[in-house]
């Protein structure tokens, strides 16, 4: 028989565990969101729907208020029509505060015939438009809109339309591609008119303004175009000091004429410039000029868009908001002469677009010439062969290359030797060190310092160095080389020009492509003489390579003089170049060479 006693305590163990109640408590609270997100939202429907409902009571508000006007006073006060109707205006409707934008135009209706058309109307005013657009100044996010605009139509009373001496003005919006722009931006302003004439509107959805039977006048419609992330155009006073012969002047209004203007605005562009040497290291600190190839005025030409500037302390510069066109550049840094560019100059740049301009930069060494070889297509060629030859002068180099190049190894400008290699003696100048007049026998090596050419993306072509040759006396191959390259800065496999360490560079060659794709770089010079008497000497070594750094199509000559030389360019399956009137004037200068198939 169980006893009362386990009963009851059987019972007080009855009741909630710890989980239990977090789980209650978790589906109470979702619960309770619910029902106060429901209620929120449709507490905010409800203000939206009121707050809308007040934005329709004003602008009908307004309507009534032009309705109960003679016909002549509706139009804007200081705008054009001419009329009593504030161009904008604060009310109180309901619990809210409104702006009213009040726009009324002139509509030439067809039904009777258009001003200049077949038939031809010479009272184009046929009704007058009312366009209302309401902003709650006193609620966030009513409606769901920023506002609300509405329309009305008032026609004269009959025989109330009247032939006038005004003109009509159609005030055209395209884009670059010819297209309309539709809510383009228009102030008109004339204020040789009585009154002073100063409209705001926007473009309908073929990009068209028709602004009917307005008042006469010669040269002195201002208008400027504008939109919201486009590009921007005007009209300009004939005769101004800055701008004497402006390409699109001030428009004329003649009488029961129609005026058609048009302008011709797009999305902006952005230009990234970069600054760097040939190992991709920033040139910081450039200064430039960049300069658009659109004009606004002739006779003098006036250009639309110039400005100075220069590449921050990375060597990057960026160029917002830049209006589509051709636009120039030209370098300013006095420290550093422009070795290329990628893309080529001048600069096509479309609407809606972002451009990466990367400049190469070399020291300046006056005088130079950027020679810049184009095929048929404006397209850059690389591996050109250009030649430049003068008074003293006999230079030839590639397009698409540059070179590193090393003339001194003193203060231990190396990473390491085998200890017989003589670095300090002769300036600028390695030999096998000297012992009581006399050269070891042993072949002796010295291992370069790493040179970090800032890209993976690396092609090597050849190796060249000063003397070509040695003296007899130190026997066959006296002065060979090793090449390494690696990704990681640390791994060296000195190779040979068969791409095996059992081969040596010993004439000025080509260097095995299997180091390409690499960015850092070593050498590794060896040394011997079978005559104790002699040594082998290196005075300069100089290695040619490309990279995504280097411009295409491109080789800067510098340490020139002030003559007249002669350019050849050649490359199989390409017409020999050749000019022999190339003078140099300019401590900078560009030389383009165009090849042609054959």
């Amino acid at each position: 028989m169980k006893s009362f006693s386990n009963f009851k305590n059987r019972g007080c163990n009855t009741g909630f565990t710890l989980i239990e109640a977090l789980v209650a408590s978790t589906l109470l609270l979702i619960i309770s969101s619910s029902i106060y997100l429901t209620y929120a939202n449709i507490l905010e429907i409800i203000l939206k729907n009121q707050w809308r409902a007040e934005a329709v009571a004003a602008i009908e508000t307004e309507f009534e208020t032009a309705r109960k006007m003679n016909y002549s006073d509706i139009g804007i006060l200081g705008g054009y029509p001419v009329g009593k109707l504030l161009a904008t205006t604060t009310v109180q409707s309901g619990g809210g505060s409104f702006l009213l934008t009040t726009t009324v135009r002139n509509v030439d209706d067809p039904f009777d015939g258009t001003l200049g058309g077949t038939p031809n109307d010479t009272s184009p005013a046929d009704y007058k438009i009312i366009e209302v657009e309401a902003n709650c100044i006193s609620c966030a996010g009513f409606g769901g809109v920023a506002s609300i605009t509405m329309t009305t139509t008032v026609a004269p009373a009959k025989g109330l339309e009247t032939t006038t001496n005004n003109g009509s003005l159609f005030i055209n919006v395209l884009d670059a591609y010819g297209q309309p722009i539709s809510g383009a931006n228009v102030n008109v302003t004339n204020s040789s008119t009585t009154p002073p004439i100063n409209i705001t509107d926007t473009t309908n959805l073929n990009g068209v303004l028709q602004l009917v039977d307005i008042p006469t006048s010669t040269a002195s419609y201002r208008i400027p175009v504008s939109k919201s992330g486009y590009s921007s155009e005007r009209t300009y006073p004939a005769g101004a000091p800055s701008n004497p012969n402006p390409t699109k002047p001030d428009a004329t209004v003649a009488s029961q004429q129609v005026t058609s203007i048009s302008f011709t605005i797009d999305r902006l562009s952005v230009i990234n410039l970069s600054t760097q040497d040939k190992f991709c290291s920033p040139v910081p600190n450039s200064a430039f000029s960049i300069q658009g190839g659109k004009l606004i005025g002739t006779n003098p030409d006036i250009l639309k868009y110039s400005a100075n500037s220069q590449t921050d302390a990375s060597g990057n510069k960026i160029l917002n908001n830049l209006e589509w066109d051709t636009y120039g550049f030209t370098n300013s840094n006095t420290s550093y002469d422009l070795s290329g560019n990628l893309p080529l100059l001048p600069l096509t740049l479309n609407p809606s677009t972002t451009t990466n301009l990367k400049w190469l930069m070399e020291p300046k060494l006056p005088l130079a010439l950027l020679a810049t070889v184009k095929d048929q297509n404006n397209q850059p060629i690389d591996d050109v062969s250009v030649k430049i030859t003068g008074n003293l002068i006999d230079k030839t180099q590639i397009t698409g290359q540059r070179s590193f190049i090393q003339t001194d190894w003193s203060g231990s400008n190396y990473f390491s030797q085998s200890g017989d290699i003589e670095t300090e003696a002769i300036p600028g100048t390695i030999t096998l060190k000297s012992s009581n007049g006399t050269y070891t026998t042993s072949t002796q090596w010295l291992e370069s310092n790493t040179f970090n050419l800032g890209a993976s993306n690396v092609s090597f072509y050849s190796i060249d160095w000063l003397p070509a040759s040695q003296p007899s006396q130190t026997g066959i191959d006296s002065l060979k080389f090793q090449l390494a390259a690696n990704n990681d800065n640390s791994t060296w496999n000195y190779v040979g020009p068969d791409g095996t360490s059992n081969s040596f560079y010993t004439s000025s060659s080509t260097i095995s492509s299997l180091l390409n794709n690499n960015r850092y770089f070593r050498y590794k010079v060896f040394l011997n003489t079978v005559n104790p008497a002699y040594t082998p000497s290196l005075q300069e070594i100089e290695f040619y390579f490309s990279s995504s750094c280097i411009p295409l199509g491109q080789t800067l000559f510098n340490g020139l003089t002030n003559q007249t030389y002669t350019v050849t360019a050649s490359k199989t399956g390409y017409q020999n170049y050749t000019n022999s009137a190339v003078s140099i004037f300019n401590d900078w200068q560009e030389f383009v060479i165009n090849l042609l198939p054959l």
